[in-house]
């Protein structure tokens, strides 16, 4: 069994390797919002992108709970995402039943969904603030000072890869490349479901055999992804790391 720290380790290594040319800026968008469950231990995290115009958009989830509650906060205008991204600062609260006068309709939402605490990372390079890193704990849950600084360096890495990426595109290209991460982080979702129900995976090896595939192909995730989806290929033919096996039956 591995240890936090080393499957921190690797984690960050596989962050950093991913930040070379032609890197997948939609796997680096993705990559923290699993990390922080997975490994961090948050019991959901999500990531908000904001596009040319300065509008959030909810780019990455770690589950569809956390996704239906980041629309529903960028809905009513009111949540620890937005408000880190407004700021600029990191916006934490450990009991959201203490935040209704804060955030009223975002503070009863979570509750709803059971969650109790939120600490919400803006993707912050100096004062260009580009989205936020949503991490949210169960009732009953807090997290962890090291776990909280290990998220703080995913919302880094995340930010540089981000800059990267928009630097190397014209300023007309930029909100068709937003518009498409949008779309692609769906299209993912939905491969996921597809190998998760015919491998017999939970979500998260769904992913993993996803992500494997990709790289042990040279391709990008997001064409991976689409195969799956438009079914030119089969969940069957993808290479899995060995790491992962099935879940267990219902």
């Amino acid at each position: 069994m591995k240890s936090i720290q080393a499957e921190l380790g690797e984690a960050m290594v596989a962050l950093a390797d991913d930040l070379v040319a032609d890197f997948d800026v939609i796997e680096i968008l993705i990559t923290p919002t699993g990390r922080c469950v997975s490994i961090l231990g948050a019991s959901a995290a999500g990531l908000m992108l904001a596009g040319p115009d300065g509008v959030l958009r909810v780019i990455a989830s770690a589950s569809e709970q956390m996704r239906l509650l980041e629309l529903f906060e960028l809905q009513n205008e009111q949540g620890p995402c937005l408000e880190g991204f407004q700021t600029g600062e990191v916006v934490s609260h450990h009991d959201l039943e203490g935040a209704t006068d804060r955030w009223p309709l975002f503070a009863a939402e979570a509750l709803s969904s059971g969650f109790g605490s939120v600490y919400a990372l803006p993707l912050r390079l100096r004062h260009h603030v580009i989205g936020a890193l949503n991490l949210f704990q169960s009732t009953g849950e807090t997290f962890e000072a090291d776990s909280l600084r290990a998220a703080r360096a995913f919302a880094d890495i995340a930010t540089i890869a981000i800059l990267q990426y928009r630097a190397s595109l014209r300023s007309t290209e930029l909100a068709d490349q937003v518009n498409s991460a949008w779309h692609t982080r769906v299209t993912i979702e939905q491969a996921k479901g597809i190998i998760a129900e015919r491998q017999h995976l939970d979500m998260e090896g769904a992913f993993a055999a996803l992500r494997h595939h990709a790289r042990e192909n040279d391709v990008n995730l997001s064409d991976v992804a689409a195969a799956i989806v438009a079914g030119t290929l089969q969940p069957s033919a993808l290479t899995t790391p060995e790491t992962r096996g099935p879940r267990n039956a219902d």
